[in-house]
């Protein structure tokens, strides 16, 4: 289930359907020497996936980067309680359930650890079953493998994606290209705040994007995750 992706870099994925379409998600781990992980959205922890994680190290930072990804928080940190868990801003409230023990802020955005380097997306705003409400994510950058990791923040559906992923996005755009979809595009109004988030983003040089929808992008990923907010904000950036 774990993939290697780069050196002390692995992803898993799993089929999730959102509104009824198989979009699938992904998880992130990363290795800190000499053997603490940091896992970034969880997935559902299946049997295989924890042992192979015991393997790799030891589960020490469990991650919830943005107000809709916690679905296997509960569960992840259930195997993993000396694990910390980090959320961002809001999540405690929309989860109180949730056993947070840290919030993201300004003060995490040099260096949240060891070769990961952190930030938020200000201004961004996705779709629910209530309408329109604020993602509040937080992007990594893991810079021993010049890696940015997302969440919701872009997509990169291709030949890869379920069938019906394929078809919608060529019918409406985005297919085999990296950027939010045009449904965030309707919905977020403060798009000041995101370009300068973006901005902040390109600052680091990554060569790859891992997101928790629809293929990794190996090549040309920075250029490309420009390209995708440009078309997003309707200007250059």
């Amino acid at each position: 289930m774990l993939r290697n992706i780069d050196t002390n870099l692995w992803v898993a994925e799993q089929p999730l359907k959102y509104f009824g379409l198989e979009v699938g998600t992904r998880m992130t781990v990363i290795r800190f020497n000499p053997d603490k992980l940091l896992v970034i959205s969880p997935i559902n922890p299946e049997e295989k996936m924890i042992h192979q994680l015991e393997q790799l190290g030891t589960v020490n930072y469990i991650i919830s980067p943005n107000l809709y990804h916690h679905l296997f928080i509960a569960p992840f940190k259930k195997n993993y309680p000396d694990a910390e868990l980090w959320a961002t801003s809001g999540l405690k409230e929309k989860c109180p359930n949730l056993p947070i023990d840290k919030v993201f802020n300004d003060e995490c955005t040099h260096q949240f650890l060891e070769k990961v380097e952190v930030a938020p997306v200000n201004g961004f705003k996705t779709l629910d079953v209530k309408g329109y409400s604020p993602l509040n994510e937080w992007v990594f950058f893991h810079t021993e493998s010049n890696t940015l990791i997302i969440t919701d923040i872009a997509y990169y559906f291709d030949a890869f994606s379920s069938p019906i992923m394929q078809l919608l996005t060529k019918l409406f755009g985005g297919y085999q290209q990296l950027r939010p979809s045009f449904l965030e595009k309707i919905a977020t109004h403060d798009k000041e705040q995101v370009k300068q988030s973006i901005k902040r983003i390109l600052s680091w040089d990554f060569e790859r994007v891992i997101m928790a929808h629809g293929s990794i992008l190996e090549q040309d990923a920075k250029q490309q995750f420009q390209l995708g907010y440009e078309w997003f904000l309707g200007e250059t950036i």
